[in-house]
């Protein structure tokens, strides 16, 4: 059995002795996600560690202190960011509850986003240390986005690749002793590359899809992939996935015969409920109730169909 990326980290060993491991899983093929729950009076500390960490705290944590000289740093609490740079040792007293979510970045990571980004080299180009702070865009990020997927289902992998590379991106522009001023990419994909990258995604909607894997398709970086990817096709790439996802869906409930749960499965959700939410939150009525739509016979045409699913969305069923 293949260990994840993410149990090789220094700081998820640390915390998995005392912690309470709620959520984990691995971003694409750069970083990887845990989300902790820790109520224990105890001493955590980091050594060395080979890879950075970004760390919000989602709730608690008025008790936890760094531990830095005669007197501790405090001011931990809910909304607060700390950015913890590999190879920098640190000690934390933790008093009472806490909730966190955190970021495992590796060095290569960082550094190939460096190049990409940039176009420097690495070496000059240091992660800035940072305890207790305020970052609002990072918040909205993690709760808004990244905590209510399903980090094991197919459907929401590329919606997490994309938002883990959108803070590695926050942490590059806006967290580093140079504060490099990360500028866009202009133009788009070519129309083989759109093709090739298009016809990806047609054929494994059932499969989880990073982006990683079609900027791989596309021979382009992650970064610079996303900036093309919108530029062609009007929309993220996570969006126009789940948007395919929801379109072969759609194709698939004019099947009277296959059961919800086979159409979700097929489509790349990890459950019927999955698909309904995704479904509802797009087109406006539910799975079951679009099936009931499309097969009346009263409203047969694509006019009248969209004119029921409109009244549903409204009313309900």
């Amino acid at each position: 059995m293949t260990i994840q990326r993410y149990q090789h980290y220094t700081v998820y060993n640390e915390l998995k002795r005392d912690a309470d491991l709620v959520s984990v899983g691995d971003f694409g093929d750069a970083i990887s996600a845990a989300r902790w729950r820790r109520d224990s009076y105890a001493q955590s500390s980091y050594e060395n560690p080979d890879h950075h960490t970004l760390s919000l705290y989602l709730a608690g944590g008025t008790g936890i202190s760094r531990q830095q000289g005669r007197v501790p740093l405090s001011g931990g609490g809910p909304g607060r960011v700390c950015i913890m740079p590999a190879h920098i040792s640190s000690d934390w007293m933790v008093r009472g509850q806490v909730e966190l979510f955190h970021l495992y970045i590796p060095v290569a990571a960082w550094n190939r986003a460096v190049i990409e980004t940039l176009d420097v080299d690495p070496a000059g180009i240091e992660l800035a240390e940072k305890i207790f702070c305020l970052d609002p865009a990072v918040e909205q990020m993690v709760r808004d986005v990244i905590l209510p997927l399903d980090w094991n289902a197919p459907a929401d992998r590329l919606v997490m690749s994309s938002a883990g590379h959108w803070l590695l991106g926050h942490l590059l522009a806006q967290y580093t002793v140079q504060r490099p001023n990360v500028t866009g990419v202009r133009g788009g994909l070519s129309g083989a590359v759109r093709r090739r990258v298009v016809d990806y995604i047609a054929a494994n909607l059932e499969q989880a899809i990073t982006l990683d894997e079609l900027a791989s398709i596309a021979g382009l970086s992650v970064f610079h992939f996303s900036r093309m990817f919108r530029a062609t096709l009007g929309e993220a790439p996570h969006q126009f996935v789940l948007r395919q996802r929801i379109l072969q869906a759609r194709a698939m409930l004019g099947d009277g015969g296959r059961a919800l749960a086979d159409i979700a499965h097929a489509c790349g959700f990890s459950s019927q409920a999955h698909l309904t939410t995704r479904f509802g939150n797009i087109v406006g009525v539910s799975p079951a109730r679009y099936r009931q739509i499309i097969t009346d016979d009263t409203f047969c045409g694509p006019d009248a169909i969209e004119s029921r699913m409109r009244h549903f969305a409204k009313t309900g069923p």
